[in-house]
C-alpha cells in the first residue's frame, strides 16, 4: 500500500513550488519525491473536497512583493492552476478551508490581517471579510514589529479561532453563511508566549496551544456555549537545559485524543505527551527529527506512520508510531525534500 503527501516549501534556494511523497506503508519507506506544481514559497496548502488545491504563493516583480494564494484544480493527473489572488504586501502564513460554508481564511503574519473569501462554484474565490489584529504586542524581539496572526481554522463548533503570535492572544469568531466574522472572545496568555498553532479536543472539552516563543505548549478548555477558552496548564517542549534558539511549530493530536505531538525548531526534535482524562499533558518522548529546523508532520491514514520535512536540511524522516504508548521509532532518515514547510495528506 502507498499513501500520498502534498509537501509545502519555501522556495527560497531550491525547491521549485509543490512537492508530492510517497509512502510504502509496507516497508515502510518513502519514494518518489516529485515536483507537482509551481508556487512561490508554498509554505502551507490547503484542499478542498472538490479536488482543488488553496494554495500560500508569493510573487516577485520588478522588486516588489504580491502575496496571497494560488488556486490549483487536482481532479485531473496534472495539476490545472485556476486562479491568482494576490496583493501588494507579504504572503499569508495559513490557509484553512471551510467545506460547510465554501469558505477559504487565511492568517498573515506580516500584515495583521486576517481574510475570508467565498469559494465560487468554480473554486475561484472572492474576498468576503477581513479584520487586522491591532493589539498591544508582547515583550519578545520577534514581536515588537507589531500583531502576527500565524493561524486561522475552524473550532470543533465551527467557529474561528486565531492564534496571533505578535499580540500573545487567542481571538475566536463567529463566522456567518456569507463570510462576516463577529468578535466572540480573546484570550490573553503570558508575555512572550508567541500562540502559533492549536488543536482541539471536543470530547475532553480542551484545546493545545503551542507557543513558538516560548517552547511550551498550553491544555485550554474551551466552553462551546460562550466560545471561551482559559488556560489550564501550560508545559514546555523542550529540555529543561536547552539554552540556545528554539521555536516550536506544529502540533497534531492522536485520533484518540490520547497524545499530543509538537515538533521543535533549533532542538530539532519532536516531543511526544501522553494527555490525562483532564487533558493536562505528560512528557513521554523527545526525539530527534534527524535534520535541521521540522517545521510540519504528519501522519498515514492509521496514524501509524509519521512523516516529517526538515526544512533547512532538505530532507524527511519517517518514523513508525506505537498507538498504545506514543513513542516514535526512526523508520528512514536522509530523504530529500527541498526546503519542506508543510505536510498534507493527499487524499481526498
Amino acid at each position: 500500500m502507498t499513501e500520498d503527501f502534498y509537501i509545502g516549501t519555501y522556495t527560497k534556494r531550491i525547491s521549485r513550488g509543490i512537492y508530492r511523497v510517497t509512502v510504502d506503508t509496507a516497508a515502510p519507506k518513502l519514494m518518489d519525491c516529485e515536483w507537482l506544481a509551481s508556487a512561490g514559497s508554498p509554505t502551507y496548502i490547503a484542499k478542498a473536497a472538490a479536488k482543488r488545491l488553496y494554495v500560500i504563493n508569493k510573487k516577485e516583480t520588478d522588486g516588489t512583493t504580491h502575496g496571497g494564494l494560488i488556486i490549483y484544480d487536482v481532479s485531473e493527473e496534472k495539476p490545472r492552476a485556476i486562479q491568482q489572488v494576490l496583493e501588494l504586501g507579504a504572503s499569508p502564513a495559513y490557509v484553512s478551508v471551510d467545506e460547510a460554508r465554501q469558505l477559504v481564511y487565511t492568517a498573515n503574519y506580516h500584515t495583521a490581517a486576517v481574510t475570508v473569501y467565498a469559494i465560487a462554484t468554480d473554486g475561484t474565490l472572492k474576498e468576503t471579510d477581513r479584520v487586522v489584529d491591532q493589539d498591544p504586542v508582547g515583550p519578545a524581539p520577534e514581536q515588537a514589529d507589531g500583531p502576527h496572526p500565524h493561524f486561522a481554522d475552524l473550532t470543533p463548533d465551527n467557529r474561528l479561532v486565531v492564534c496571533d503570535l505578535g499580540s500573545d492572544k487567542v481571538y475566536v469568531y463567529d463566522v456567518s453563511d456569507d463570510g462576516k466574522l463577529s468578535p466572540v472572545s480573546q484570550l490573553d496568555m503570558p508575555a512572550g508566549y508567541g500562540p502559533r498553532h492549536i488543536v482541539f479536543d471536543d470530547k475532553k472539552g480542551v484545546a493545545y496551544l503551542v507557543g513558538e516563543l516560548s517552547s511550551n505548549v498550553a491544555t485550554l478548555s474551551y466552553d462551546a456555549t460562550t466560545g471561551k477558552l482559559a488556560v489550564k496548564s501550560i508545559i514546555s517542549t523542550i529540555p529543561a537545559d536547552w539554552t540556545t534558539h528554539n521555536g516550536a511549530a506544529a502540533i497534531r493530536m492522536s485520533q484518540d485524543g490520547r497524545f499530543i505531538y509538537v515538533s521543535n525548531r533549533g532542538n530539532n526534535s519532536l516531543a511526544v505527551f501522553a494527555t490525562a482524562d483532564d487533558g493536562t499533558l505528560t512528557l513521554v518522548q523527545r526525539i530527534s527529527t534527524e535534520g535541521d529546523f521540522p517545521r510540519d508532520f504528519n501522519w498515514t491514514s492509521d496514524q501509524s506512520l509519521l512523516l516529517v520535512v526538515n526544512q533547512n536540511s532538505d530532507n524527511a524522516s519517517l518514523f513508525s508510531r506505537d498507538a498504545e504508548s506514543g513513542k516514535l521509532t526512526l523508520a528512514q532518515k536522509d530523504f530529500m525534500v527541498p526546503e519542506g514547510v508543510s505536510v498534507l495528506p493527499a487524499k481526498f
